[in-house]
């Protein structure tokens, strides 16, 4: 049996009707916390859509987790530290440990902000993947 799952967080335009969070006293519209769903043991997913104005209203930092966030759709800022950087699609931003960060849709925005927010932890990634194997006599699994 291989070792893989599969499941659907829907098109962009759906992320905001997803309701959750790590605990369900701070569960919010527009956030679905994937790593919930899945067996993930060493990286987190979230799927986060906010309106235009709307803010996350707190700042959070990390010890041990690194973030990436992924942006997707709309204008929005993220606080980082004493620093305000400007996001949009394309945008990434990486978030190490012990930086306070928070983040909203702009106001302007032309429409939600949406994005990806990847955590990980434990040990640093080597430059290249070194624990993986090829097989190219493996034939391809596409049916033509």
């Amino acid at each position: 049996m291989s070792d893989y799952q599969v499941t659907q967080i829907g098109a962009l335009d759906q992320w905001r009707g997803h309701f959750g969070g790590f605990v369900e006293s701070r569960s919010r519209d527009g956030r679905r916390v994937v790593d919930h769903e899945l067996t993930m043991q060493y990286i987190g997913l979230t799927a986060n859509a906010l309106v235009p104005g709307e803010e996350a209203g707190y700042w959070h930092k990390h010890d041990r987790i690194e973030e990436l966030y992924v942006f997707l759709e709309g204008l929005g800022q993220m606080g980082l530290d004493d620093v305000v950087v400007d996001v949009e699609p394309g945008s990434v931003v990486r978030v190490g440990q012990g930086v306070w960060r928070t983040w909203r849709a702009r106001p302007d925005s032309p429409g939600e902000l949406r994005w990806l927010c990847i955590r990980a932890g434990g040990e640093e990634l080597p430059h290249l993947p070194n624990d993986s194997s090829r097989d190219p006599e493996r034939p391809m699994p596409w049916v033509n």
